[in-house]
């Protein structure tokens, strides 16, 4: 019989979708009051790779991806997306839709691995409303997408992110070897 393990420690990685104008040091630093303090982050880019969210949000959308520095422990999912949920509801528009979008995910060395509160074929209920879904898996010494990989995490300066923290996880990682029993 396998013994049940401890599972390997990952890093969190947030995802943001915001308005243009949107002042994102708010956020980011009720982001760390929760989370901790921030690894990396990727640079500011259009987003522009669907319309999904034009109706609630409007057309001039921004995206960044924000690595923390803790490592924590992969079943903290559904919490960290129940807490980014509450914190996208402090910031509302005019006719009460979002300004910012906020997607927490995790980052192994096998994976990332998104939160959602919408379930499909590809996803797993994980509790409390919560469904994850990966993303991405590391193959080849890169973080390769799937069938349903959303575009915006295959472009380039989304992978050279993870990819960076990937290598700081496994240097961490061997700092915090993971294999007690439970």
């Amino acid at each position: 019989m396998a013994e049940i393990r401890k599972p390997q420690k990952v890093l969190l990685l947030i995802g943001l979708i915001f308005v243009k104008d949107f002042e994102l040091d708010k956020v980011l630093n009720e982001l760390k009051n929760d989370l901790g303090s921030i690894l990396m982050t990727s640079n500011t880019i259009s987003f522009t790779h669907t319309t999904y969210y034009n109706k609630e949000m409007g057309s001039k959308l921004m995206r960044q991806w924000v690595v923390f520095d803790k490592l924590i422990i992969p079943d903290t999912l559904v919490q960290l997306k129940h807490t980014t949920n509450t914190i996208e509801k402090k910031y509302l528009n005019e006719r009460g839709g979002r300004k910012i979008n906020i997607d927490p995910g995790i980052l192994s060395l096998s994976n990332l691995i998104l939160a959602s509160t919408k379930n499909f074929s590809h996803r797993i209920y994980l509790g409390k409303g919560i469904y994850a879904e990966v993303t991405l898996i590391y193959k080849n010494k890169t973080f390769t997408p799937l069938e349903w990989t959303y575009p915006d995490h295959q472009e380039k300066i989304a992978i050279e992110l993870f990819e960076k923290a990937r290598g700081i996880l496994k240097k961490r990682l061997v700092n915090f070897p993971s294999s007690s029993h439970l």
